[in-house]
């Protein structure tokens, strides 16, 4: 059975949607994915498993729209750059 461990639950605040980030760690000991379920309302579930690789290009992408857009709000760029 793989091992599975919460790495973040957050909810989305304009759609209500409950995020859960979660690294899975195969019990063959293949690399680990991060999981992304997202539970719509209700019962509704959407989950996917990305490699490194992928969730990083995809978080690289999300702060070079997060950040500028967010500067131009008000709010701090990002929380690195808070510290």
């Amino acid at each position: 059975m793989d091992q599975i461990t919460v790495l973040d639950n957050f909810r989305n605040p304009f759609g209500n949607q409950e995020i859960e980030l979660q690294q899975v760690a195969q019990t063959d000991g293949g690399m680990p994915m991060l999981r992304i379920r997202i539970r719509e309302r209700g019962s509704r579930f959407t989950i996917f498993d990305m490699d490194p690789l992928t969730a990083r290009n995809w978080a690289q992408k999300m702060l070079d729209w997060a950040d500028p857009v967010a500067a131009a709000h008000g709010a701090p760029a990002s929380e690195k750059d808070a510290h």
